[in-house]
Formats: C-alpha cells, structure tokens, sequence
C-alpha cells in the first residue's frame, strides 16, 4: 500500500522509535564493508562493528592479515566474516567486489571507505607517478567505493557511507610537505557532504578526520617532537582511542547525524 506525501513527510519527521541508548549502538544484523581493512584504523574499525555484533567484509590490497584476523573476529564475536582482495583504484575490482559482499550477505548496511596511502613528499620532488597513485587510491578509490555501494543503498532504500579523511584535509599540517596527501583528504571530506545531500532520500553519509595515530602512517621518529607540541594532550593515539567514533557514525545513535565530519586528533587542531 503506497504512502500520501503527508505520510511519507511525517515518517521522516518520526523515523523510528528511539530504544535506549545501549541498544542504539547494536549493528546485530547488519552488514559492514571495511576497506584497508588489514591493520591499523582499518581494523580498529572492524574491531569496533565486530563487537557491536555486526557482520563483515573486509577488504585488503597487499596485506593478507585481513583473512586471518577476520577468521578470529568470527570466532571470538559469532559472526559472519568474510575477506576480499580489492584494488579500490580499479573500478571492476570494486564493482565485483561490491556484487560479492552483497550475493554472501544478502545485503550491505554500511560502507567504510578507509583505505588510503601517502606520499610525504613536497610537489617539487614527487614523481608524476607518486602523484597519479595518491590520487587513485585516495581520491578515485573512495569515489568508486561510494558509486558501487551507492547503487546497493539506493535499491535498498538504506544505507551509511562512512569515509576516512584526515586532519591533513583541514590544514596544512607540519613538519612534514604532503600537499598531494593532503589536497586528496580535503576532496574526500568534501565528497561526503555533497553526497550526504544527493543522497539524503536513502542514505547517510559522514567522515572521521584522524590526526597522528601511532600506525605504519602515524608521525616517523624524525616528525615526533612537533606532533607532541602540536596536540594538546601531547602523544599519538591509539587506534583504540578511535573505535567508537565509527561506531557512532555506523549505528542508530547517529541517526541524525549526515553530512558530518568527526575529528580525532588529540587537540591538534586547537593551536
């Protein structure tokens, strides 16, 4: 039976009944797709829907950890893990991929676009093909994520892109010249607000922007000193200390959050 658009309007208005706050933070059920899955922010994040009882696809490109760590999260967590070996700079990789976690799963709830690279070096000394790779993974990787996993929303009539941009996409951060890495996070965040309005009928879609976290693309030993004077509380992160902002942007308790950028960066870009 079809709706008036008096109805629709009010469903909008009320979208659901809202449960206590625990339950709001459930994904049981659902079905989440983490990229740059293998280690680092990327599987903290996996850590994080894992444990709040969802399902998942992880994606990898060169780290095979995913297939192993994912076996253990099912275990640990009685879920549904499977792992995926995805070039996210190669459109068909991803469109395959994408038709795969949805045949396995049935469906996809939520997309993590996480993977990412950098090149930290200034302009003047970066190779046309430093440039071109940047940009691939971190600018067209995210957007033929978004496009794929975009067309599963919009049939679903449901959906929640989350896409991992970075402190570099805010300011100019020192004391490393990365502008080609930082120039490709401020795209990123930027794509997620203008998606969040195009698709504002089916689908939320928010960033998390990271500051220094003590990863493989966390701050060098050479870089430590001004990071700690930089941020506030004076040390990297841990990617434990950044779980739960997916998680929130994942779940029900962000039900009204779209087109949002959430920053984690230990005080940074207070100075």
């Amino acid at each position: 039976m079809s709706c008036t658009i008096e109805e629709v309007a009010a469903q909008k208005r009320n979208p659901r009944p809202f449960p206590d706050t625990p339950e709001n933070f459930s994904l049981k059920g659902r079905t989440v797709c983490v990229t740059g899955a293998s280690d680092g922010i990327g599987f903290a994040v996996a850590e994080a829907m894992a444990e709040a009882g969802a399902n998942l696809a992880l994606w990898y490109n060169n780290n095979p950890a995913a297939k192993t760590k994912g076996a253990e999260l099912a275990k640990k967590h009685n879920i549904k893990v499977n792992a995926y070996q995805v070039e996210v700079s190669k459109p068909e990789e991803v469109q395959a991929a994408v038709q795969k976690v949805v045949k396995s799963f049935g469906r996809l709830d939520i997309f993590v676009a996480n993977a990412g690279m950098c090149i930290s070096k200034p302009v003047l000394d970066t190779s046309l093909d430093e440039y071109r790779r940047q940009m691939a993974v971190n600018v067209d990787g995210v957007f033929f994520c978004a496009k794929y996993a975009g067309e599963v929303f919009k049939s679903q009539d449901s959906g929640n892109l989350i896409i991992t941009s970075s402190i570099s996409g805010h300011i100019v951060n020192v004391p490393v010249d990365q502008p080609v890495y930082n120039a490709t996070k401020a795209y990123v965040r930027h794509l997620g607000k203008s998606l969040a309005r195009e698709w504002r009928e089916f689908a939320r879609v928010n960033t998390v922007s990271p500051g220094f976290f003590n990863t493989k693309m966390g701050a060098g030993a050479e870089d430590e000193n001004e990071v700690y004077r930089m941020a506030v509380l004076g040390r990297q992160g841990h990617v434990k200390e950044i779980k739960a902002a997916y998680l929130y942007l994942a779940s029900d308790a962000s039900s009204f959050t779209t087109g949002s950028d959430i920053v984690v960066d230990g005080g940074y870009l207070l100075p």
